[in-house]
């Protein structure tokens, strides 16, 4: 009886909620956006449907870090922040690289017919050409920028460098 109660409770721990959705897309057909929604939508916005497999214990964390990689690449429902991979999209569904083969070994649903992925590539141009992704710094670009802030911040000072600025992002003075 333990046993089963671990069990019971390790299934009830592994429970996804999606986030809000904040400005979803705005596709240039229907169309479009029901062939998304079959083929895109559980990796790539936060409408995803967990399927019963994503509250098994250890698959669980795989099917997570899955579709967090996937919105972190292009998250349709999150259009009013930045996509930087959306251009992207057209070309990877041509070459076959998305949707993974492996999804699509668990979710025939998403199996698109030669004519549905081109009419899906061609609305996907469309949709991005209509309502293009926000372009944003790469966190490389931040990184840098918020090391020349520093060493900016440590020439203004005349205190000899004791003043603003000394310690900042790393925890406090180094004296």
């Amino acid at each position: 009886m333990p046993l089963r109660l671990v069990l019971l409770l390790s299934l009830l721990g592994c429970v996804h909620k999606n986030p809000p959705v904040t400005r979803e897309i705005r596709w240039d057909s229907p169309k479009t956006q029901a062939l998304a929604r079959r083929a895109c939508y559980d990796c790539h916005s936060n409408e995803t449907v967990w399927p019963w497999y994503a509250a098994v214990p250890l698959v669980s964390t795989l099917v997570r870090k899955d579709v967090e990689r996937g919105r972190e690449h292009m998250n349709f429902s999150t259009w009013d922040q930045p996509q930087e991979e959306a251009d992207d999209a057209p070309e990877e569904l041509a070459e076959g690289e998305m949707p993974l083969p492996l999804y699509l070994r668990f979710h025939e649903e998403a199996q698109l017919s030669a004519a549905e992925k081109r009419a899906l590539i061609a609305g996907l141009r469309a949709t991005l050409a209509a309502d293009p992704p926000l372009k944003g710094e790469s966190d490389d670009d931040n990184e840098e920028e918020d090391d020349d802030e520093v060493e900016e911040d440590d020439d203004e000072d005349d205190d000899g460098g004791h003043g603003r600025g000394r310690g900042r992002g790393r925890g406090g003075d180094d004296d």
